[in-house]
């Protein structure tokens, strides 16, 4: 069967997966304000059949039940990235993509066909185990087939198709919300099933990792896929048979290790990769940009928008997320995984900051029925602050972007060697949906209970997370999978790690020769007489 060997059709495709994610996202921030969802599953006191208001007045879902429908989703991913490393190392990466694509659709068709709360939050749990299967090994496909000097840009377009997903959900759902009764919320929730349909007849024509393929002793096809996708159809390019020599070399080692399981994670020698790998998700989530994703139009009502002007103003906010990608894509694997989190960290809690003195300072109780009757709309603010706070969120956005966006889901598939990382990045994609499950669940409530301190909550964890990143995080930009390995092998320290960007250029394009042996023999070497080392 023909095969795709660009890299970055290859990457097209994959993406999708990411895809589902934002669409899911935008599916339920486009609609938890339009008069349709909240009087179909209306809860009161306001609207019928609690009383005679008119339809636009309805209350909808109490918001710990709004939490919940929300939290759904993350749920299921939590537990879809949990399951995934299995289906991964069994399958391949690539079937365990198309699984995903499979019960996504799945969860489509009972969201779309939804009756009840209770048959919406089964709905989109289902889609939570396809979005957690496609985020966890998405990235681990990505990485395992991109050269070192591309690698940053093809994973961490990844998030660009999250953003892009949003995006045009977004679009889709605000068109529909011109519809009226239950179509308005029926058809984007059906039309979601089209990219999943995409992503699993665009995966037959990939080729399958070749490090998996290795793994399995299939060493023919590893060549073959190496020199499709590196080579440019040559297998006796001098840069495929380095890489395959490498994998060769690496798998040797690890051959001589037991069976993996997940107890390798929290071995002495693995501990701290794994630890970076869960808290790179979980401070990307701790970051509040999901909550901003989820809840914008609860922002926005509190700062006086309403309607379709809250739904077009809250829209901007993903354009800006689309556009603000673009320079990470071009340019992380020269500025590096550690400088890009950093600025992230602080320009965030900057905007965070701000905007809860902005709220304390300007604002005032809404009362206990709310903006525009939400309840979740608590704090109400107008005049020139409003438009500040609006500034702020939209910066926010900003700088979330081109930094925590994609380096989050480029960073934690690099960290780890071949013998885990399939099992490795689900552990880590898992801690990312189960606080994107408990921020869901959590976020209506907060905003009743504490109002405008929900931005300070967030604007800490990014000064946590500015001071963790530098003391241990290292940097992983311009380096092969295997010199990562080494890197963690000897101990370096995360601040005395630097990019290595352009002597892994040159080494793809044959101008200098392999510089990994003498440093992996080393590294074996020291691994191997190691008391930490598995048995």
């Amino acid at each position: 069967m023909y095969q795709i060997g660009n890299i970055y059709f290859i990457t097209a495709i994959a993406v999708i997966g990411g895809g589902l994610f934002g669409f899911d996202i935008s599916s339920m921030s486009a609609i938890i304000g339009t008069s349709q969802y909240k009087c179909y599953f209306n809860q009161g006191p306001r609207g019928r059949p609690f009383d005679d208001e008119d339809d636009d007045k309805c209350s909808g879902p109490r918001p710990s039940v709004q939490g919940g429908i929300t939290a759904a989703m993350p749920g299921g991913s939590f537990v879809g990235a949990l399951i995934s490393g299995l289906l991964s190392d069994r399958l391949g990466r690539k079937r365990a993509i198309q699984t995903g694509a499979v019960i996504w659709c799945v969860g489509s068709i009972i969201v779309c066909a939804a009756q009840n709360i209770g048959m919406l939050v089964v709905g989109r749990f289902i889609n939570g185990l396809s979005v957690g299967i496609c985020s966890a090994q998405v990235p681990v496909y990505l990485s395992e087939l991109a050269p070192p000097s591309k690698r940053g840009r093809l994973v961490g377009s990844q998030q660009w198709a999250i953003t892009w997903g949003i995006m045009i959900m977004f679009y889709i759902s605000f068109g529909c919300s011109y519809i009226s009764g239950p179509s308005a919320f029926r058809v984007p929730w059906g039309l979601q099933m089209i990219p999943a349909i995409m992503l699993y007849v665009g995966l037959i024509f990939l080729p399958e990792s070749p490090r998996w393929l290795a793994r399995k002793d299939r060493w023919e096809e590893c060549h073959a896929v190496l020199a499709l996708v590196h080579g440019h159809g040559d297998p006796n390019s001098a840069w495929v048979l380095r890489e395959l020599q490498d994998i060769k070399d690496m798998c040797e080692f690890e051959r001589r290790n037991a069976d993996v399981t997940y107890l390798e994670l929290f071995k002495p020698n693995m501990i701290n990769r794994t630890h970076i790998g869960i808290f790179t998700q979980i401070w990307s989530q701790l970051t509040g940009m999901n909550v901003m994703m989820y809840y914008i139009t609860y922002v926005f009502g509190m700062a006086g928008l309403k309607g379709n002007v809250n739904l077009v103003s809250s829209s901007i906010q993903y354009v800006i997320n689309v556009v603000m990608t673009i320079p990470a894509l071009l340019y992380v694997d020269t500025w590096g995984r550690r400088p890009t989190l950093l600025v992230g960290a602080i320009l965030m809690q900057t905007w965070l900051y701000a905007n809860a003195g902005l709220m304390a300072s300007y604002g005032h109780y809404a009362g206990p029925e709310g903006v525009n009757n939400t309840p979740e709309e608590s704090w109400a603010i107008s005049g020139p602050p409003s438009k500040a706070v609006i500034a702020c969120t939209y910066l926010f956005v900003a700088s979330y972007a081109p930094t925590w966006g994609p380096v989050s889901w480029i960073y934690p598939p690099e960290l780890y060697p071949l013998r885990v990382r399939g099992k490795a990045v689900a552990l880590a994609t898992s801690a990312n949906w189960i606080f994107n499950f408990a921020l869901s669940y959590f976020v209506p409530p907060a905003f009743v209970n504490i109002q405008w301190k929900v931005y300070v909550l967030f604007a800490v964890f990014c000064t946590a997370m500015t001071i963790h990143v530098f003391f241990v995080f290292p940097e992983t930009a311009g380096k092969t999978l295997e010199e990562v390995e080494d890197m963690f092998l000897n101990g370096v320290p995360a601040w005395k790690t630097r990019v290595s960007t352009r002597r892994v250029l040159e080494m793809e394009h044959g101008k200098v020769g392999s510089a990994t042996d003498p440093e992996k023999s080393a590294a074996i070497d020291h691994y191997e007489h190691s008391p930490t080392r598995p048995t």
